[in-house]
């Protein structure tokens, strides 16, 4: 058997590197051999923090039984989905719409011409609950390409031929206008939970994208109802168990309605937009709690997440070993009665059983709980409360860590370095400013390097095989924008639009559409193309929004015209799906309010400099420098004086420019501040 995972970058691929499996990477050789040999591929797609990926691979991938069996009859084949989502995009497509769900691992057969014919999630070692168990499932596909195969590749093409009928033709027609975004507010009423907070019923996943459309909407029209939804979700969350209430950090979503219990891998993408809207939240509210999440969370990023070359890794697991040696999910996070007396003593325990919700029967498993705050936000004692937390943070450190995924995802950065300038910025925190300049400095360096085209991941500083795709180049153009108006640098508004032109070259097909992977990367059985949100904003729709921000910095007509392009699918997807597009519809709250153009002529970090970005007009972009050569910098500088030698804020939007100010409070006025 050859180990051909050894090499590589992905921490998920490596977890299987030792396994009795034979397996390949995703690669022209895998189905070269499989045509040779005239098997099926098994393709198996999963991620390094994923809970029921390592479950399957200890029951079946590490079994010598079914691992002979899986050799002598496939070419088995293993993928990250975070190296490639575009694949992992195309079969679970398949996946969902044969079976009605999808989820990871995923399973799937394929012809040696990657056409897929059978589909699953996780399968287990024995028969249960209705599922066959892996070795059946071998079996079946075994005798079906034997015995059956004119019926397999029927099935195969009529798949292919389903899938490349989904393609969307166009952005559709026209932009999203006042009425297409007041359905969307009332559709997301409609599945708003009163009681809870956040959409739907469980599991619940935190709605970041839309919160941020909520909190622009009301920016924009001063919708109490919108503002109300946003503000209740975030501090339902806030005070879960979904949120860590010792070391600060979301975990991936909570498995009932009321946000008690997580499951706890906590992956950056969530930490990094959660992060965000928390620091929105307090632009709009003050929050004193909004303020806190904002902070605590930017840190554990910091903290937790960051690599040794600047930029953060993709996630932690949810499993760790507990104080029995076993790996099990959540062991790193809960607590019994017991632990808490033996850190904190008879009568601190009994005050953070109380302040944390932890009680005998347990929430979690085997009468474990999960830290939440569940009594009301009234009187507690604050130093107490500091103190309990310190030496409960500090105890917990003690314990075995769960893993980290080590491996930096360029999207996923590009959300981060959005935070933390905007954190940095709004809470005179200049060291998350540089934390956020460092990781995009990595990403300029390695992602970008010699090719001047994105690398999807790296890994210790060495870039990775795999080509960025749309969500890489719209969320890294977005976290370059965001640290060109925090930075005063124009450097990263030259970088953004490099990206951006790459995006209107590569991604972008006729009548506005986008594809998520580029037009000359691999070919799939189908190109990749999806407009809604899941995790994270979809690549189509955070284009869109660094589009329109790229075209409001500089006046670019292109850039402009492709973002009104690409919304169009916003406008037709809005009314009907609010919550699976709800980035969509904060770019178009950008769009139907300019977005405004705010040059600051004078000193970056000074007071109009920081009321600019403190304004709360959705999607404004912020050009801050003085002297000669900031015009060279920032096109929104060019021919902006300073009045009287005072420092001037210039706004403008829909061509039409205020006149001048030099008083802070008169400019917040002019952003909605």
């Amino acid at each position: 058997m050859v180990n051909r995972l050894a090499d590589a970058m992905s921490p998920y691929l490596l977890q299987h590197a030792d396994n009795p499996v034979d397996w390949w990477p995703w690669s022209p050789e895998a189905f070269e051999e499989a045509r040779k040999r005239d098997v099926p591929v098994l393709l198996s797609v999963g991620y390094a923090s994923c809970h029921w990926c390592h479950v399957m691979a200890h029951e079946s991938f590490e079994d010598e039984t079914v691992a002979a069996y899986l050799n002598a009859h496939f070419v088995p084949v293993k993928v990250d989905r975070e190296e490639r989502p575009d694949v992992d995009a195309v079969y679970m497509e398949a996946v969902q719409a044969a079976t009605g769900h999808g989820g990871w691992p995923m399973t799937v057969f394929l012809t040696p011409d990657a056409e897929p014919f059978y589909f699953g999630t996780y399968f287990p070692p024995e028969p249960r609950h209705g599922s066959p168990s892996f070795q059946q499932v071998l079996e079946g596909v075994t005798a079906a390409w034997t015995d059956r195969r004119d019926e397999v590749a029927e099935v195969a093409g009529r798949i292919v031929a389903d899938l490349a009928g989904r393609s969307l033709v166009h952005g559709g027609d026209g932009v999203p206008g006042e009425s297409e975004v007041a359905q969307a507010l009332l559709g997301l009423t409609r599945e708003y939970d009163e009681q809870h907070g956040g959409f739907g019923g469980a599991p619940k996943f935190p709605p970041a994208m839309v919160v941020e459309f909520l909190l622009r909407h009301y920016a924009r029209t001063g919708a109490e109802g919108a503002l109300q939804m946003a503000a209740d979700t975030c501090a339902a969350m806030a005070r879960g168990g979904i949120y860590d209430q010792l070391g600060g950090g979301f975990a991936r979503y909570s498995v009932d309605r009321e946000w008690i219990v997580p499951h706890f891998e906590k992956m950056l993408y969530d930490n990094a937009l959660l992060c965000r809207v928390y620091a929105h939240l307090w632009r709009a509210t003050g929050s004193d709690e909004a303020r806190r999440i904002a902070l605590e969370t930017a840190d554990f990023m910091v903290r937790e997440l960051r690599t040794a070359e600047g930029g953060f890794a993709s996630a932690l697991d949810a499993d760790s070993e507990d104080a029995d040696g076993r790996h099990v999910e959540g062991a790193y996070y809960v607590w019994t009665p017991g632990q808490l007396r033996a850190v904190l003593g008879e009568d601190d325990a009994a005050f953070a059983a109380a302040h944390f919700g932890v009680t005998e029967e347990g929430t979690f498993e085997e009468g474990a709980s999960v830290l939440r705050l569940p009594g009301d936000a009234g009187l507690v004692d604050a130093a107490r409360v500091t103190g309990v937390r310190a030496r409960l943070l500090a105890a917990r450190d003690e314990r075995p860590r769960p893993g980290r995924d080590d491996k930096v995802v360029a999207a996923w950065n590009g959300l981060a370095i959005a935070a933390l300038a905007e954190t940095g910025a709004f809470f005179d925190r200049p060291d998350l400013v540089e934390r956020a300049t460092e990781a995009a400095d990595l990403l300029v360096r390695v992602h970008l390097g010699e090719v001047a085209r994105l690398t999807r991941t790296s890994k210790d500083g060495r870039a990775g095989d795999n080509a960025g795709v749309l969500e890489d180049y719209g969320d890294v153009a977005e976290g370059f924008l965001a640290l060109a108006a925090v930075t005063g640098e124009g450097a990263w508004l030259e970088f953004a639009g490099f990206l951006l032109d790459i995006v209107l070259e590569q991604f972008t097909g006729e009548g506005g559409q986008l594809y998520d992977t580029a037009h000359d990367a691999e070919q799939l059985i189908r190109r990749p193309q999806d407009p809604t949100d899941s995790a994270t904003p979809s690549g189509w729709t955070a284009a869109a929004g660094a589009l329109l921000s790229y075209a409001a910095y500089t006046g670019s007509e292109a850039h402009r015209t492709a973002a009104e392009g690409a919304l169009g699918v916003v406008k037709a997807l809005g009314p009907r799906v609010p919550r699976f597009v709800g980035w969509g519809l904060a770019v178009a709250e950008a769009l139907l309010d300019g977005p405004r153009e705010v040059a600051v002529a004078g000193p970056v970090g000074g007071e109009l400099h920081r009321t600019a970005l403190l304004g709360r007009a959705p999607g404004a972009v912020v050009a801050a420098g003085e002297g000669p050569g900031a015009g060279g910098e920032f096109p929104l500088l060019v021919d902006r004086p300073l009045v009287g030698g005072e420092p001037t804020a210039y706004v403008c939007r829909h061509f039409v420019c205020d006149a001048p100010t030099t008083d802070a409070g008169e400019l917040a006025a002019k952003l909605g501040g």
